[in-house]
């Protein structure tokens, strides 16, 4: 089976949770004996050098990024209010993008296009155009509802207000397209049943577009637990900061619980670790905060601590950082909305927290019972190995794609 995937930016480097989330599935489907082809966005917030990309990778995938001008522009911004339109997604919208996509598209034939995220949904035409391929949307998130969470949690009047402007042009947007593809392959199944429910409720059955679950999945050989070594309690987040969620969460979190932490536990330390950070926490001066910054090695981060914080309130899909943390054996603490899509079960392999006093219980609990926080992160790593093998959930991906062409 020929299978061109269509990125919002680059599967490489692993340095983010969607990029990781695009080559599980290149690994998975070369693994399977499938040929795979990449066409990818790429932009400032996640600029790949082509001449960096490990010849090996380019091998299995073929490649091919393009560059696309995704900076927010204020006259473009201003004048996309009264449009209806999605600003979200027409910043993806690029001439030269479409053009590359065409020549693929005439030199090759496939079998499955899959559009990973709704942000490249604009080049469907252009695929119908020139394929006769299945369309797959791969939703990583309901898009429409990061927004729509972000402004509930946004207190500048102003700043509510064009968010939820976002929110509605993205959510309209997201409800038309779904209707365009020949299937959609969500994150989790919460975010599934939703699909199936948007394209019930517009009269059109599980038979004609199909929904399915495709959980993010991994290698779990790579990610080693270290024989006997125990580390000394440690609190730590990572994640791509430029992503609103993430920095929100952060915020919240050192304003309302790390002052508590830091008063009953002084001597606790929480790292912070990820890429693109903003001026003010690069700038932080918290006593017991280490910002780091990007490192160099995440897993080896990841092991070097303790528990994982996801202190998150808004964003949808799935967190692969919870995930990876899982499977390296760690206690994470996050809020229900950070752990949703996964099939964790509260206080046996995660702990749940969603108010800065359940927060300051779960972390005194990792402190006072260290064999409570181990068998936690035993449970995790248990939890990973059962449900989210990468080749168990590509056989199911596979089988979606054989049904679609039959």
């Amino acid at each position: 089976m020929n299978v061109l995937l269509i990125c919002n930016k680059s599967p490489w480097p692993l340095k983010e949770g969607g990029p990781i989330a695009m080559n599980m599935v290149i690994e998975g489907l070369h693994r399977a004996g499938h040929q795979v082809r990449v066409l990818a966005v790429n932009s400032y917030k996640y600029h790949v050098d082509p001449a960096q990309i490990p010849g090996e990778f380019r091998e299995k995938c073929g490649i091919e990024l393009v560059d696309v001008d995704l900076r927010v522009k204020p006259v473009s911004a201003f004048l996309n209010l009264f449009t209806g339109k999605s600003y979200h997604v027409q910043r993806f919208e690029s001439a030269s993008f479409r053009k590359a996509l065409i020549r693929i598209l005439k030199t090759g034939s496939f079998d499955i296009v899959q559009l990973e995220t709704l942000f490249v949904c604009p080049y469907i035409p252009v695929i119908r155009k020139y394929s006769t391929a299945k369309i797959i949307l791969r939703a990583h998130n309901i898009e429409h509802l990061i927004w729509e969470r972000l402004a509930d949690e946004t207190g500048n009047r102003l700043k509510r207000w064009y968010i939820r402007h976002l929110a509605s042009t993205l959510k309209e947007y997201e409800h038309t397209i779904i209707r365009q593809v020949d299937g959609i392959a969500a994150i989790t199944m919460k975010d599934a049943d939703y699909f199936t429910n948007v394209l019930n409720s517009a009269g059109v059955s599980q038979t004609a577009i199909p929904v399915i679950d495709i959980p993010f999945g991994l290698d779990i050989g790579i990610y080693s637990l270290p024989a006997g070594k125990t580390n000394p309690v440690s609190l730590f987040s990572i994640g791509s900061m430029n992503w609103m969620p993430n920095e929100e969460g952060v915020k919240w979190f050192l304003e309302n619980v790390w002052p508590g932490i830091r008063e009953q536990y002084p001597s606790l330390t929480y790292y912070l670790a990820g890429r693109s950070m903003p001026d003010w926490m690069r700038q932080l001066k918290i006593s017991g905060v280490e910002v780091l910054g990007e490192v160099e090695d995440a897993h080896e981060f990841i092991r070097d601590h303790s528990v994982m914080i996801v202190p998150l309130f808004s964003g949808s899909g799935i967190r692969i950082k919870i995930i990876e943390g899982m499977a390296l054996g760690k206690t994470i603490i996050s809020t229900s909305l950070g752990a949703e899509g996964i099939s964790y079960i509260n206080g046996e392999n995660i702990l749940i927290a969603n108010t800065p006093c359940e927060f300051f219980d779960m972390i005194s609990l990792c402190c006072e019972d260290p064999g409570r926080r181990q068998m936690i992160g035993r449970n995790a790593r248990e939890l990973i190995e059962r449900e989210y093998d990468r080749d168990a959930i590509t056989h199911r991906l596979i089988s979606f794609y054989q049904h679609l062409t039959e």
